[in-house]
């Protein structure tokens, strides 16, 4: 029996017209509406039709971006509807189904909705797709909203989209779907007190995945202040599991009040649980799934440690995870919402008032900040390999989608340059797994066998508990044995990769530990390292620690799964993986095996080794005794490049003559060639040789002659070169008859330094180049008296300063009362005389 009366009792059902109207006329619309409003229950029923006596149903789906939420939504509709699960309502998630022959509504989460889509791009027999929590700009709904634009375009635009939002930022929504209509809906919110709750010592900043230990006790603290100044539930906010299960532990026996942990990883019956009203008081510690995606009736509270885990990538390092971060501003207002949704409530937020306005306004989209490597494969499988035909809200980063193409290139799954499909790449595709992952299924399943393959790739596509330890063989043991809620899923993901892994393939898995060597070495073929020097060096360059206690400590090769960088380490940390031996290694990384000689720059000089390496690894080194000349002369080059041009002869007639040909080029531009070290060494066919070619070794270096090197650049083909001294003159002929020389190290201006006697009688100032040079007008000891670029105004207004302070000092020398009218010398007045 429908549940008529709680149907009615949803605020958004006031918004069903406007939205049915929306629809109608152009097949799309994006609905903002408050969490709690009825959007994701109460909008499916209505589009399909089942809350009309008589109305032919349709099928609607509904993607919401976590299973946890899926599942959720789907139970609540079916107990509105008074059915089980699996009749009228059913869902989808990845290794679970419950749907039946008169299933109308389904829910399904976005990464299963995009595989759909990949199979039947019309979705037949749908008639309406809502896309739920779009504000929260996950990876997997970007995708599917730009899929589903190009499925109306082309082939369906009587399939209707709706893009729900629990915020009020739709306009880009709006724009995306063709200036769809934004219909709102108004939620029954009741008034919520901020009380801001900042820790009494500052605790240290979020880094990876790390939490500082005294934020979590000060979080436990606030709710149990919370617990004594408030009645009701209290929903509590933090960005983990184990930040969950600390806290948890911090509360301890709180008497007549439940402790409830929910998130991704939580088993059903508790999920439910906290889903429906509790006979006691109770804590609920969540995630950010409770955000929007789930609603937990009674709660008069929330404590908020203002944390979030957002997905980042290390390009440098090849490392990928999620790491903490301070949560947005509409975060907050998300989570401090949920306090209001039922009556009035109150908001604890562990931090400073004056911190609010400094937090971001919004969460980072995925697409700017996550791995990218199944996204780039899904849009290659779509026919859009750098997705620049996508309708997306961001376009995603050039360096991050060039790193994915490397990737699915390296696996087989693209062709190289083009970036188009391969077969096998569809086949990754199909397989609900990270493309790394796939691969490892395919790959290792003829020789470790299908089964053990599909154990250690269920391990890997969602991290075990920390509990399980860092070797991953031993953490395959611990999931056989576990009968907690992620050995449940484990076990079921098992049984379906083994259904999609290569059958037929009779492989020998050699033991736990070597199966999963195997798959983690196939996966992160650049994250294989050896040990060396008291860490390990990975292929890809990077160096990783192993923890004093892990069982992987003594292991000559291990395959990093999962790797984090601590605060204020140099290197990476394991924090998953498996020994493997060298066989192991090179049949793994076979892409990155090579063989030859080597000429490098280092320690200050030419080193030729023949080398056989793994990457960055170094198998085996022999000295080389005669490299090729190619080779020496890219090392030598090199080695300019890092230690500077300094290497090679400088003498003053070489640095005069450089900086001269700077200010030509400063002043005039070409032909005249740039002499900075970036120019010089991009040029060095044109200058250095045939000292280059021929040089051995550093020593070599030191022996070019920079300046007669320097000469071969001046513009002598065009004829300009006649004119450099000209143009930059050496020295320059004062009126006392001296060739004095002209300082060029400041390009803009160069400098003249003169005795201020041998200037006398000069009104106009010189000038190279057209520029009017500065001069240092010295005292005849040769100290600076005086700087000018303009002598006429000088010899009027500032001389005679000068000369005051002067005479009395050298009284031996002329200072005539007019400078300008008198005769330049070099010499005393005595000398003058004779």
């Amino acid at each position: 029996m429908i549940r008529s009366d709680l149907l009615d009792q949803l605020p958004v059902r006031s918004a069903l017209p406007a939205l049915r109207s929306a629809l109608d006329a152009g097949g799309v619309a994006v609905l903002v509406a408050p969490p709690g409003t009825g959007k994701t229950t109460l909008v499916p029923l209505a589009l399909a039709g089942l809350l009309t006596p008589g109305a032919p149903p349709r099928r609607v789906v509904v993607a919401e971006p976590r299973r946890i939420a899926a599942r959720a939504a789907a139970r609540r509709m079916a107990w509105l509807l008074g059915e089980k699960v699996g009749e009228s309502v059913g869902y989808t998630v990845r290794g679970e189904r419950v749907v039946g022959a008169g299933t109308c509504v389904e829910v399904v989460t976005t990464g299963v909705l995009l595989q759909r889509l990949q199979r039947d791009q019309e979705l037949t027999g749908v008639g309406a797709v809502l896309l739920d929590e779009v504000h929260e700009r996950h990876l997997d709904a970007d995708t599917v909203a730009a899929f589903l634009c190009d499925v109306r375009e082309a082939l369906r635009p009587d399939l209707e989209l709706v893009a729900a939002s629990a915020t009020t930022d739709a306009e880009g929504w709006a724009r995306l779907l063709g200036d769809a209509p934004v219909v709102e809906a108004e939620g029954v919110a009741y008034p919520v007190e901020v009380v801001w709750a900042p820790p009494a010592r500052p605790v240290r900043p979020p880094h990876g995945m790390r939490v500082d230990p005294a934020l979590l006790t000060h979080v436990a603290g606030v709710v149990r202040r919370a617990l004594g100044e408030r009645a009701g539930d209290v929903l509590c906010f933090l960005p983990g599991v184990g930040e969950i299960a600390r806290v948890a532990g911090q509360l301890g026996n709180l008497g007549d009040v439940d402790v409830l942990q929910v998130h991704g990883r939580a088993p059903a019956a508790v999920q439910d649980a906290v889903l429906s009203p509790g006979s006691r008081r109770r804590v609920v510690l969540a995630t950010a799934v409770a955000e929007s995606s789930l609603t937990v009736p009674g709660v008069r509270v929330v404590v908020d440690a203002g944390l979030a885990r957002e997905p980042r990538v290390d390009h440098a390092r090849g490392l990928s995870a999620l790491t903490t971060v301070r949560a947005s501003r509409a975060a907050g207002t998300q989570r401090a919402g949920r306090a209001g949704r039922e009556a009035p409530g109150a908001v604890y937020r562990c931090w400073d008032e004056a911190e609010d306005g400094r937090l971001a306004r919004f969460p980072s989209p995925e697409i700017k900040v996550a791995d990218l490597t199944a996204f780039a494969l899904q849009a290659a499988c779509w026919g859009d390999p750098d997705a620049s035909g996508l309708a997306l809200l961001d376009a995603p980063p050039g360096g991050a989608m060039a790193a994915a193409r490397s990737v699915l290139s390296a696996v087989g799954a693209v062709e190289p340059g083009s970036g188009r499909v391969t077969e096998r790449g569809a086949r990754l595709a199909r397989l609900g797994l990270h493309p790394r992952l796939g691969r490892a299924l395919l790959d290792a399943a003829p020789v470790v066998g299908a089964r053990a393959a599909a154990e250690v790739v269920a391990l890997l596509s969602e991290e075990p508990p920390r509990e399980y330890g860092d070797d991953l063989g031993g953490a395959l043991r611990s999931a056989r044995r576990g009968n907690d809620a992620y050995g449940a899923r484990w076990r079921q993901e098992v049984r379906r990769l083994t259904g999609l892994a290569p059958q037929g393939a009779h492989g020998t898995s050699g033991g736990d530990d070597h199966v999963a060597g195997v798959v983690a070495a196939l996966a992160f073929p650049e994250r294989i390292a050896r040990k060396d020097k008291g860490s390990y060096l990975m292929v890809s360059g990077t160096r990783a620690d192993v923890s004093d206690g892990s069982a992987l400590r003594d292991a000559s090769w291990v395959a990093i799964a999962v790797a984090d960088r601590p605060v204020g380490a140099g290197h990476a940390r394991l924090r998953l993986g498996a020994a493997v031996d060298e066989g192991t290694a090179r049949w793994a990384a076979a892409s990155l095996f090579s063989e030859g000689d080597e000429v490098a720059w280092g320690d200050g000089e030419l080193v030729a080794r023949h080398v056989t390496r793994l990457g960055a690894v170094e198998l085996a080194v022999r000295p080389l005794k005669q490299p090729a000349p190619a080779l020496v002369r890219d090392a030598l080059l090199e080695g300019l490049r890092r230690e500077g041009l300094g290497l090679l002869r400088w003498d003053r007639d070489a640095e005069g003559l450089r900086r001269r040909l700077a200010f030509v080029r400063r002043q005039v531009g070409e032909p005249w060639p740039d002499v900075s070290d970036k120019g010089l060494l991009a040029r060095a066919d044109a200058w250095l040789e045939p000292e280059l070619s021929r040089a051995r070794r550093r020593a070599d270096l030191g022996r070019i002659d920079a300046g007669q090197a320097l000469k071969r650049l001046l513009p002598w083909a065009s004829g300009d070169a006649v004119r450099f001294d000209e143009l930059a003159p050496e020295r320059i002929e004062v009126p006392s008859g001296s060739r004095v020389r002209v300082d060029y190290a400041d390009p803009e201006q160069p400098v003249l330094a003169v005795k201020l006697q041998e200037m006398f009688g000069l009104q106009e100032t010189p000038r190279v180049a057209g520029v009017p040079v500065l001069v240092h007008l010295l005292s005849p000891a040769g100290r600076p008296a005086a700087v000018t670029a303009d002598l006429a105004s000088f010899w009027r207004d500032g001389y005679r300063s000068v000369r005051a302070d002067l005479r009395g000092r050298y009284p031996k020398h002329p200072w005539p009362e007019d400078p300008a009218a008198a005769e330049p010398t070099r010499f005393t007045n005595a000398r003058l005389r004779r």
